[in-house]
């Protein structure tokens, strides 16, 4: 998993509420186990039209927003299903963290395991920065990790809490198979003592 410390971005502004996975990746783009290439279906029934085409007053149609990095959006984001394949899409299409008032747990917990920073900040200052990314692409936001700071372009900062276990995760790029590999040596040394404590076994 990659790591995450510090990004500066552009970011994209999603005021909708109770934005929920099926709307992030629908379901018949579910059929893969593999997390590269669902970027390209992230929010497909509000990007494509029926026949494919893109639809041009979306956010992330928009030239300023194509390469954005961040969302901000409404609360409840990433409500309903507990699909994994949500925070792939989010990730694989570039973007690295969301900023919103409130989120679905399933779907905030599986953000952390994917590379994901998803910040919880009050309305006022989700609105706030709603109306920085409004300015489009000269509008860099700036999101620290270690010091759980978000600074909108114009220099305003904004803290936010992290669990500290799943901060040292993120920061480190650690899922759970890297947090089990971390104990390799341990893992290793246990199953010797078990094999030559029942090597019948």
């Amino acid at each position: 998993m990659d790591k995450f410390d510090t990004l500066t971005g552009i970011a994209a502004p999603m005021p909708l509420v109770n934005i929920d996975t099926d709307m992030i990746i629908p379901k018949q783009f579910l059929k893969t186990i593999k997390r590269s290439g669902l970027g390209a279906n992230l929010f497909d029934e509000m990007r494509f039209d029926r026949q494919g085409n893109e639809i041009p007053d979306f956010v992330l149609n928009k030239p300023q927003y194509r390469e954005a990095e961040i969302l901000v959006a409404g609360e409840n984001f990433g409500c309903g299903s507990s699909r994994e394949h949500a925070p792939w899409a989010i990730k694989d299409f570039g973007i690295r963290a969301v900023i919103a008032p409130s989120y679905a747990d399933i779907f905030y917990n599986n953000c952390f395991k994917n590379g994901i920073i998803p910040i919880v900040l009050p309305q006022d200052q989700v609105d706030a920065l709603m109306k920085d990314a409004e300015k489009g692409a000269n509008a860099r936001m700036t999101i620290d990790l270690e010091a759980q700071t978000v600074t909108s372009s114009d220099g305003d900062v904004f803290s936010f809490e992290v669990d500290s276990f799943k901060k040292h995760c993120l920061m480190n790029g650690l899922d759970d198979i890297g947090l089990t590999m971390e104990k390799s040596a341990s893992i290793k040394s246990f199953e010797e003592a078990a094999s030559q404590a029942r090597p019948w076994v």
